[in-house]
């Protein structure tokens, strides 16, 4: 009889020790208390923010808008937007078009539109837009650029994923690297395009009909960009934030203890 009940004693303590032990590889794989885990949630979820918007912009094509002047005795004017990947041109209806304006516009009223993708990502040919030719160097440029924003932007989500699951603290730093790095080639890729858009308005072709006159307006998309790009860096911020110690905070703000009564 006590050859059994010390088998079983025997066998519960390997059970508790197996449940410690799995107990103690369960905290060190989380490695986040509740605090830190939803303080890093927060972040994550402003970055996300930022991560919809550039990913919004990116794959919108109202960018700039490019507006010709209205010509008296004629019922339609011409009006076109573009971004990064395609170029829509406009027939609108003077009628519909604010009496206020002296231009065409604007691109979202309704109208006949002719969307073209870029064809300089494939055969390397310029686009011509109202008798004026794309540089398609730096439109190239612009599209790269914000292609490798959103690529590192990608890898900053992932490697917050890692630490909220698998408790990979060194990761954050990697991640706020991230981010930022993103947020910078974003805002980038805005400044070559503008440069692009002056580069489209001076290629003038000489060949007839004439160029008529433009006036051009950056529209939503482009807005889209840059809020995306200072979230993404006040992300970043806020993830470089969480991997600092605490010491130094703690002695800033000091927490107040319970007074005497």
């Amino acid at each position: 009889m006590m050859m059994w009940s010390n088998i079983f004693l025997q066998e519960e303590n390997r059970r508790r020790g197996a449940a410690g032990r799995r107990r103690a590889h369960g905290r060190c794989r989380s490695g986040l208390t509740p605090e830190r885990e939803g303080k890093v949630k927060l972040a994550l979820l402003l970055a996300a923010v930022g991560a919809t918007l550039a990913v919004l912009s990116v794959g919108t094509e109202f960018w700039v808008e490019l507006n010709t002047y209205k010509a008296n005795g004629s019922a339609v004017c011409e009006a076109a937007h573009l971004g990064l990947w395609k170029v829509c041109t406009k027939r609108l209806w003077q009628a519909d078009v604010p009496a206020d304006r002296d231009t065409c516009g604007p691109a979202e009223l309704p109208g006949e539109a002719n969307c073209t993708y870029f064809k300089f990502f494939t055969t390397g040919e310029n686009a011509r837009i109202f008798q004026r030719t794309t540089k398609k160097e730096v439109n190239l440029a612009a599209a790269v650029i914000a292609v490798l924003g959103l690529v590192v932007m990608a890898l900053g989500c992932l490697c917050i994923i890692m630490v909220l699951t698998k408790g990979a603290e060194f990761l954050l730093r990697v991640g706020a690297v991230c981010f930022g790095l993103s947020g910078l080639l974003l805002l980038v890729s805005l400044e070559v395009f503008r440069h692009s858009v002056r580069a489209l308005l001076q290629g003038v072709s000489p060949e007839p009909p004439p160029a008529p006159r433009l006036t051009y307006e950056y529209s939503w998309s482009l807005g889209c960009g840059v809020g995306a790009g200072l979230i993404l860096l006040l992300g970043a911020g806020c993830f470089l934030l969480l991997t600092l110690p605490s010491w130094p905070w703690g002695s800033l703000c000091p927490k107040r203890g319970h007074r005497a009564t």
